[in-house]
């Protein structure tokens, strides 16, 4: 993701701020809820269609 434009924040997690909203490239993402994890890190399944994950396992839906 590009040019992010970040809405206000709501919370940290592992000391990243979590955005409300953010957009990018024209697109509005929300925040929707953290990843799992496992022993080994994030499952990259996560995330449906129209979802992104961020570093640290930040899943947001397109709005």
């Amino acid at each position: 993701m590009e040019n992010l434009h970040y809405g206000p924040q709501i919370g940290s997690h592992q000391g990243t701020p979590i955005y409300e909203t953010i957009e990018s490239n024209g697109y509005k993402y929300r925040y929707d809820r953290l990843a799992k994890c496992d022993c080994e890190g994030y499952l990259l399944d996560q995330p449906h269609e129209n979802e992104v994950m961020l570093h640290p396992g930040l899943i947001y839906r397109q709005v």
